[in-house]
């Protein structure tokens, strides 16, 4: 997806970690079910970038304040390519960090209802992963959305093509290129 002016500029922050058995994991939150806006929905700690913020900044202050995840203990170690929004007209850029062993998290109850760790080899599973096309904007256009269907949760939307776009730089799978190719900028 082109990425155009007149957007509200975000981040997000993909922290990952290795367990005890040597398996990366990624964290997400569950957002509140109360929200006006993504209720309910899986992200990646992150947010809107304030006045004079960079956005590596804004993505490490939004995992202290929705996770309590501290950004001395994040080591950040790539930038994703930024991704536009079709619903809420945001560019996200996305940011990779990595913690030293499971990171200590608290939920800010204010945003956000949980916060849980998958094993991205839970996330690679093709049970796991399914895609749909789905119409979007005013012609209609027909795009692919990815899925990942977890025990107890869905990841969609946006931070979902973070993750397939993640996951494939890391394994060099295949993905629907009809966002834009983003995937592999």
């Amino acid at each position: 997806m082109e990425v155009r002016g007149g957007r509200t500029d975000s981040a997000v922050l993909v922290p990952l970690f290795t367990d005890a058995s040597g398996r990366l994991h990624a964290v997400f939150t569950r957002r509140r079910d109360d929200l006006k806006r993504h209720a309910g929905e899986i992200s990646f700690p992150g947010g809107r970038r304030d006045p004079g913020e960079g956005l590596i900044d804004t993505a490490l202050r939004e995992a202290h304040e929705e996770v309590g995840l501290r950004p001395e203990l994040v080591d950040v170690v790539a930038q994703l390519p930024t991704l536009g929004t079709v619903v809420g007209q945001f560019n996200i850029t996305p940011f990779v960090g990595i913690t030293d062993g499971r990171p200590v998290v608290t939920a800010d109850s204010r945003e956000v209802d949980r916060v849980f760790d998958v094993a991205l080899a839970e996330l690679l599973d093709p049970a796991v992963y399914h895609e749909e096309r789905w119409s979007w904007g005013l012609d209609g256009t027909d795009r692919a959305m990815q899925f990942y269907d977890l025990a107890d949760e869905t990841i969609w939307g946006a931070t979902a093509r973070i993750l397939t776009g993640f996951l494939a730089r890391i394994v060099d799978v295949d993905v629907t290129g009809d966002w834009g190719d983003w995937t592999r900028a």
